[in-house]
């Protein structure tokens, strides 16, 4: 099956077939679904030829992640590449936008590309439509910071992250808190924010008369929390302490209530959520994200998924930490 075929099927231009695969976001999103389904239906896969695959010496997996958008998902990939490091697999690394702001184009060409043994996709959630697509036609996939019964995962316990950091707050004499987070567009899956939020509902229904605040920023970055944060101090019925969606947002929130002249935590507790270098020289108090061990348990999955094609799809919970420091 070649590409002309597949260009002559669905009824546009070689060109067009190329840029639906290799650069989605320039092609209508009708244009794209057509391409992709007659690919798939004739079993068109760029790069799957015998020759190709023979010209390889070594192995090939594709990550995507939103990795301009989140630094973590850069530390992900590291415990990726020392998964693959020991069988010298070549990775091959794709971008992709906040899942919060919208889905990715590109994870649609990917299923029905040939040149990769396997896939990775992290912080990007699978609807049903493309999950069974990616299961049809895709190569082996895991799924991180997402699930989906098709496929096997490693996610992190992001309820139990909020729950945490809401219990020891509360035992802090806190009952009004906030929760910070970043624009929340797509609504179509359930968010690690949405999670985490349950997680700190959960935490206040063991109290009487706890409050959470849903506190929301135009933008996604230091800056951001940092402006939020001049506003928030300036406010009569402020929470007493602030939950932020990620350890970034809460060092702008730390950053801004002390240029207000706020005192941090005695007059407003600050955590984050993540841990890293950041928080650990702000003194600021969050729960700990194992980060790398959850894109190494992801390579070491899709390894052992393109060696015994078929097995049973498998998730893997990693367990938060709470981590107290200076800020609560």
């Amino acid at each position: 099956m070649t590409i002309y075929q597949v260009a002559e099927t669905a009824g546009v231009s070689i060109s067009t077939v190329s840029l639906a695969l290799n650069h989605p976001d320039r092609v209508s999103e009708r244009t794209r679904e057509r391409i992709i389904e007659v690919a798939g239906e004739l079993g068109y896969r760029p790069g799957a030829t015998a020759s190709e695959r023979a010209r390889r010496r070594t192995g090939r997996i594709a990550v995507l992640a939103p990795f301009s958008s989140y630094e973590s998902y850069r530390t992900r990939l590291i415990g990726v590449l020392e998964a693959c490091a020991p069988d010298d697999v070549e990775v091959v690394v794709h971008d992709a936008p906040s899942a919060a702001a919208t889905s990715s184009p590109l994870l649609d060409a990917l299923p029905v590309r040939g040149d990769v043994d396997g896939l990775v996709v992290m912080g990007v959630p699978l609807a049903d439509e493309g999950a069974e697509r990616l299961r049809r036609w895709g190569p082996p996939t895991v799924l991180v910071d997402s699930a989906h019964p098709a496929f096997s995962s490693v996610t992190f316990d992001d309820e139990q992250a909020g729950y945490l950091l809401g219990a020891h707050l509360l035992e802090r004499g806190h009952r009004h808190l906030g929760y910070l987070h970043e624009p929340q567009r797509s609504m179509s899956y359930v968010s690690p924010g949405m999670l985490r939020r349950d997680g700190v509902r959960r935490a206040l229904r063991e109290v009487d008369g706890g409050v959470l605040d849903d506190l929301e920023l135009p933008g996604n970055d230091l800056a951001a929390a940092r402006e939020f944060a001049a506003g928030f101090a300036a406010r009569a019925d402020r929470p007493t302490a602030v939950i932020a969606h990620h350890d970034v947002l809460a060092a702008g929130v730390l950053a801004g209530l002390r240029a207000a002249g706020v005192a941090v935590p005695a007059e407003v507790a600050v955590a984050g959520i993540d841990d890293g270098p950041l928080a650990e020289g702000l003194g600021l108090t969050t729960v700990r994200q194992p980060f790398a061990e959850s894109g190494r348990r992801a390579g070491e999955l899709l390894r052992s998924l393109i060696g015994k094609p078929g097995r049973t799809p498998g998730r893997t919970l990693l367990t938060p930490r709470l981590i107290v420091r200076e800020t609560t």
